[in-house]
């Protein structure tokens, strides 16, 4: 079906919280001074050698979250609900959404990757050594909690889910939510992710796989995408949730529109639990998928948040990955990745970049890659090293992101 036949989708809100800011403008102007949102931590465990994460060190006091559902809400749930707060405000303001839409119209798609392993691991040990626990801690776990949570407060009775897709979830809920919207299912979506890994057992899981950090002294060296110097990612907590509308529909409102989603790819590499795939046919289909939803050529690309982890694998892999997808026009397309600000959100880092995407539209200020001292020669892309660059004509930017389990996804941005 040709893409006039289907309902454009557009941005009309966004919210976030990681440990640069908690609001979307702290965030930007946070990365646009080039502050780094992780820190030095030493867990005092010998068997978790990571030292640099991205944890909030203050937790807004979430007044807005009402106390029957905050309750059943664990950290990951409670900075999700925060950051969907913020989107739904800067969409509608004072209003409710379903003033504008009947209920069954609007939907939430808001995933995870590791959810409430905290609280679980917690509840468990508290229930081993007495006997009982948390009486809410069947809640508590449910890997949907903050999606009931959201579409409960809004009274969002439509398309509800919640996609477990590690590192590429915030994305591949911003693609479904896209996907209901444009074949006509749904009116209104808010879709991100969000988590919270930060207790001990947890942040050792991921450790014990090597895939953390192995730098112990240079903030420089900890999170360096596309470095010569990189040794793995950089774990951190929030959350991101973007407010997606039918198009038609937020300018009856006369919602303010920030940018139209054109674009989107999600593909599988179905070959191994970690690594990226060695024939990179899922990530380039996700890339081609997405241009050709857009109907864009690869020229017509103005900027690539790349998913950049800083982990040997995946950053080269994703490198390749563009030049195969992208053929000549991967060398004149500028890439940057943004965790080397935030770290790595897992769940939450698809929607916290998609929203990095539609700042650069709404700004044309494409985000250097930080600490990107000692390039690997085999990185050799243009990944904006060191000062942020402006350009006046930047109409498309795609986003990429990837994750555990041969999860991929690629979102094409436009201005409208």
């Amino acid at each position: 079906m040709n893409r006039s036949t289907h309902r454009r989708v557009v941005i009309t809100g966004y919210g976030a919280i990681c440990a640069l800011g908690s609001n979307v403008s702290d965030i930007w102007s946070a990365v646009m001074n080039y502050q780094t949102g992780y820190h030095y931590q030493d867990f005092g465990n010998p068997n978790i050698s990571a030292r640099y994460f991205g944890f909030i060190k203050e937790k807004p006091k979430f007044k807005n979250i009402p106390k029957p559902v905050l309750k059943f809400l664990p950290e990951f749930a409670r900075l999700s609900f925060f950051a969907a707060s913020e989107a739904m405000q800067m969409a509608f303001g004072q209003q409710q959404p379903t003033e504008s839409y009947d209920p069954f119209e609007c939907g939430v798609i808001f995933g995870t990757g590791w959810g409430a392993q905290d609280e679980s691991t917690r509840e468990n040990a508290t229930y081993r050594d007495e006997q009982l626990a948390y009486p809410f801690s069947n809640l508590l776990v449910m890997p949907n909690v903050a999606t009931a949570a959201i579409s409960m407060h809004w009274n969002l009775r439509g398309y509800q889910n919640t996609p477990v897709a590690a590192c590429a979830t915030g994305s591949i809920a911003i693609g479904d939510a896209f996907e209901k919207i444009r074949s006509g299912k749904a009116r209104m979506m808010l879709a991100g992710g969000g988590e919270s890994i930060t207790q001990g057992f947890s942040v050792w899981s991921i450790d014990t796989l090597r895939a953390l950090s192995k730098e112990q002294e240079d903030i420089r060296k900890a999170c360096c995408p596309f470095s010569a110097d990189r040794s793995g990612f950089v774990l951190s907590e929030g959350a991101a949730v973007l407010c997606l509308e039918d198009y038609e529909s937020a300018v009856s409102r006369g919602a303010k529109i920030l940018a139209e989603i054109t674009g989107y790819g999600s593909y599988s590499d179905a070959r191994d639990i970690t690594s990226p795939a060695e024939d990179m046919l899922a990530r380039i289909q996700c890339v081609r998928a997405a241009l050709q939803q857009a109907g864009l050529q690869p020229d017509g690309l103005q900027y690539i948040n790349a998913h950049g982890t800083s982990t040997q694998l995946n950053d080269l892999n994703e490198t390749n990955t563009l030049k195969l997808a992208l053929g000549d026009a991967a060398k004149r397309i500028p890439a940057s990745s943004t965790k080397s600000y935030t770290g790595h959100l897992i769940a939450a880092a698809g929607a916290m970049e998609s929203i990095f995407s539609i700042r650069t539209l709404e700004t044309g200020m494409m985000p250097a890659t930080i600490h990107l001292d000692r390039a690997d020669p085999a990185c050799d892309l243009d990944y904006i090293p060191h000062e942020h660059r402006h350009s006046a004509s930047i109409e498309h930017v795609m986003n990429i992101n990837y994750g555990f389990g041969g999860a991929n996804s690629a979102l094409i941005f436009s201005k409208v």
